[in-house]
């Protein structure tokens, strides 16, 4: 393992040079991948300005990493072996958005069943990360996936509506069976996802 202080000094917010990365958990299933679309164009179909997530770009983070060196693809995917988990079923559920429904930026739909174990891996994630120097995240990890990024306040009412008739939203139930390390290629038409390491459930 390297020298924790070089990671230390290293930008991890996603402004500097180097891979631009995120460890995720991909929506692989076409059934619930298709009713989250559908209510991401039903958010989008309210008017107000938003940045909606690609279809192919949906995705639960389980931690975002920012921009890291190359280097450190292979020490990331050491501690993404080392979390033993077998398959799980998770629950996509409900219609939110951060930080509050009266000043909505971030739209996404929840997890509930499943959400613990999600917390696990991510919190193992998390331990094994700072052992390469990386920050602890300042915001609490709740497991979600975004859908939209609100850019504009204009017919927000409309928005606010739709978010509070969906909050409870059955989407439907997904295996998690893998986690990822993705880079993120920004583009002119928005960011491209390439799976650099995945790891596999346990048999």
């Amino acid at each position: 393992m390297k020298n924790i202080n070089y990671y230390l000094a290293y930008d991890t917010r996603g402004d500097g040079v180097g891979i631009r990365a995120f460890i995720s958990i991909d929506i692989d299933d076409p059934i619930v991948l298709r009713e989250i679309i559908k209510l991401r164009d039903l958010v989008v179909s309210t008017g107000v300005p938003m940045k909606p997530v690609e279809d192919e770009n949906i995705h639960l983070t389980l931690r975002f990493l920012g921009n890291i060196p190359e280097s450190l693809v292979d020490e990331i995917h050491n501690i993404m072996k080392a979390i033993k988990f077998k398959a799980f079923t998770i629950h996509i559920k409900g219609l939110g958005c951060f930080p509050r429904i009266t000043r909505p930026r971030v739209i996404w739909v929840g997890v509930s069943k499943g959400s613990d174990e999600l917390k696990r891996i991510r919190n193992e994630l998390e331990r094994g990360l700072r052992r390469l120097g990386f920050k602890p995240e300042a915001e609490e990890f709740i497991p979600h996936i975004t859908i939209a990024r609100v850019k504009g306040s204009a017919r927000i009412q409309s928005l606010i509506k739709v978010l509070n008739e969906y909050q409870d939203h059955d989407i439907g139930f997904m295996e998690v069976k893998s986690i990822r390390l993705k880079q993120s290629i920004l583009t002119p038409r928005g960011p491209i996802y390439k799976t650099l390491k995945e790891v596999k459930a346990e048999e």
